[in-house]
């Protein structure tokens, strides 16, 4: 069955002026289309756009020109619906340090408008793990908590669509396994994910599809799996029976990055040369290969390769 686009963007452009002196193209004809129940990340170096799509979607900043499309909303004629549409949880930590997180909950649903007796606040608080804490100042609370307290304040509108922009941001290890568990499950019960993030390996493991922006201009928009799939240089290690010096190796696309008495390191181009050639090649020398392992691409090669430019 396929799955309905709850975020659709077709040619969005942002132009900043420069102080008289020029423009800033933040974003140039950007396209692209979230499906409902997917975790989509969005990658990009500082300046590549994220944070003003993140703002245009928030109504911070109005767009050049362009179509934002939101929960079936359009964003120029649906704004209040749009928003109503998006839980947007940002990278400061903007809390109130004297409310606690049950309090601050109550008055951001007020903010909503939503009647006493229709507020979720223990559920959320139950969902981020904050339900023994529901009683305590907000500056008492660690670093990680005060994280997962706006991702709840996200979630008191019940939005179907939750947007975390760099939500691990200066979170340590243990602390960033635990929102992304909590990710998940919101995930799980229907809800929608957009994320940003620096953390690569996070994207990789975490994502359905993955767009890249640089320089405002989406560079990739695929799934995770393709992207990967897509970087054809592949690194392989071979550990062989003998102290062997090898200068060079005939084959197509093929380079020696290292080699010590009984390892051997190459890079080859996928499209050019298969693995089983290179094996070929060193059963012709008589040299007799005890291990083989290899060094996959990760979506880091995938960010790295179109980001560098």
């Amino acid at each position: 069955m396929k799955k309905k686009d709850v975020l659709s963007v077709k040619n969005l452009s942002k132009i900043y002026s420069k102080n008289n002196s020029g423009t800033i193209n933040a974003l140039n004809n950007l396209n692209l289309d979230v499906k409902q129940g997917e975790i989509f990340g969005l990658l990009g170096p500082n300046g590549a756009g994220k944070s003003t799509f993140i703002n245009i979607l928030g109504g911070i900043v109005i767009k050049t020109s362009g179509n934002v499309n939101v929960w079936g909303y359009d964003i120029d004629k649906d704004p209040r619906q749009v928003r109503a549409s998006l839980g947007i949880v940002p990278q400061e930590l903007n809390l109130d340090p004297f409310f606690n997180p049950r309090r601050l909950l109550e008055l951001h649903a007020g903010m909503y408008g939503i009647k006493k007796e229709d507020r979720i606040t223990d559920e959320i608080l139950r969902l981020v793990s904050l339900e023994k804490n529901a009683e305590s100042y907000a500056r008492s609370l660690s670093g990680g908590m005060k994280r997962r307290l706006l991702i709840a304040k996200a979630l008191v509108n019940k939005p179907p669509i939750l947007i975390l922009d760099e939500p691990t941001a200066g979170v340590d290890v243990e602390l960033r396994k635990n929102l992304w568990e909590n990710v998940k499950l919101l995930n799980k019960i229907g809800v929608t994910i957009i994320l940003t993030t620096h953390y690569l390996i996070e994207a990789e493991q975490m994502c359905d599809r993955i767009g890249i922006l640089s320089k405002g201009n989406l560079v990739a928009l695929d799934t995770t799996k393709n992207l990967i799939n897509k970087i054809q240089t592949k690194t392989v290690t071979f550990t062989i029976n003998q102290k062997t010096k090898i200068d060079k190796i005939p084959l197509k696309s093929l380079k020696i990055i290292s080699q010590t008495d009984d390892k051997l390191t190459l890079s080859y181009e996928k499209n050019n040369l298969k693995i089983d050639e290179i094996i070929s090649y060193f059963s012709n020398k008589n040299i007799i290969i005890l291990d083989i392992s290899t060094d996959d691409a990760d979506i880091e090669d995938v960010y790295t390769n179109l980001t560098k430019n």
